[in-house]
């Protein structure tokens, strides 16, 4: 079996690609290297260094291939309320290209990954597939934009879409110098410096965050289980909601750190609660929670340790900066 990845590099995509090279799948795949490292890319992957922008290249790509994973986004929830215009583009643009280019090489499965942010602000926790999408920031926006314009082309063209919808996922590998995202990265790389970390609002904000190892598998199953197309399964363990709060204390003590947090305002459009159910995957593939939020914070400190802490890198634009934007972004704070 054959599998191409875009975002090959990242954080997700790099995961992917190992679960499948241990499987013995021939595994390539795509990455600009925007938000991800090289060094993530398995030794065994044949790996493209370049964009998604040419049709052709894609198609290319994808000739014989039995299954593609779209992992490829600029997943920059926050920085999109000031940066629509990249984010939008690395969105709805290049997955509406590969599913171009996959429909025309004849790829018969499309493993698309959205995310949680389709949902926006809810009456009720936590979010389930059913639920009428209410977007409120340019990056949710642009995501379910995206499902739904490959949930159109797969129908009209006949090839068999699955929409991964994972929570927050974290574990080794994550970008952690990058100063827009990953908010439990960006804590350890400060702390690990001695630093204070940022909190936007009051910290109340609720979140589940996945370990990589408790989405991987669930995500592998979709390359060639049975069920219709077209459907969406939120991933990832949904039994203990913690606020960013917990989160900066739970990291500080394992790092035996003097934790006083830098408050600041809190960020525009930003959803205060998102929790997501995951009974529905538990029903269709047997999925159950492995791994312990303490214990996947852990691996990351190892991670950073072993591979040193790092200056931020503010390696994308703001192109809107006014009053609303950040501080720690307008003015480079990390």
């Amino acid at each position: 079996m054959k599998v191409f990845i875009t975002g090959i590099a990242g954080f997700l995509g790099s995961h992917v690609a190992d679960h499948f090279l241990k499987m013995g799948w021939e595994v390539s795949g795509i990455d600009s290297l925007i938000g991800g490292y090289q060094s993530n890319v398995p030794l065994a992957a044949n790996f493209y260094h370049e964009g998604m922008d040419d049709i052709e290249r894609l198609t290319e790509l994808t000739e014989d291939i039995d299954v593609v994973y779209h992992t490829a986004c600029t997943a920059y929830e926050g920085l999109s309320v000031f940066s629509p215009s990249l984010i939008n583009y690395n969105t709805i643009q290049i997955a509406t290209n590969m599913m171009t280019a996959a429909i025309r090489s004849g790829v018969p499965r499309f493993v698309h990954c959205s995310s949680m942010a389709r949902y926006g602000t809810q009456t009720t926790q936590p979010f389930t597939e059913d639920m009428i999408c209410k977007p409120q920031d340019p990056y949710g926006i642009s995501k379910y934009a995206t499902e739904l314009m490959l949930q159109n082309l797969a129908e009209v063209h006949n090839i068999h879409l699955t929409i991964a919808v994972p929570h927050n996922i974290i574990g080794p590998r994550q970008k952690y110098d990058d100063p827009f995202r990953n908010v439990a990265s960006i804590m350890m790389n400060l702390m690990m410096q001695g630093r204070q970390p940022v909190i936007y609002g009051d910290g109340t904000q609720l979140r589940c965050f996945s370990a990589i190892e408790d989405v991987i598998e669930c995500l592998a199953m979709f390359a060639y289980a049975d069920y219709p197309s077209s459907q969406v399964f939120n991933i990832g363990p949904d039994e203990h909601p913690c606020t960013i709060n917990e989160l900066a204390s739970k990291i500080a003590k394992q790092l035996n750190f003097g934790l006083d947090p830098i408050y600041m305002r809190g960020r525009p459009q930003e959803v205060k609660y998102a929790t997501c159910s995951s009974n529905k995957i538990r029903k269709t593939f047997g999925y159950q929670t492995k791994i312990e939020l303490d214990a996947c914070l852990r691996s990351m400190i190892n991670y950073i340790a072993e591979n040193g802490t790092k200056d931020f890198d503010y390696h994308l634009p703001i192109e809107i900066n006014n009053a609303n934007t950040p501080e720690t972004w307008s003015k480079k704070l990390f």
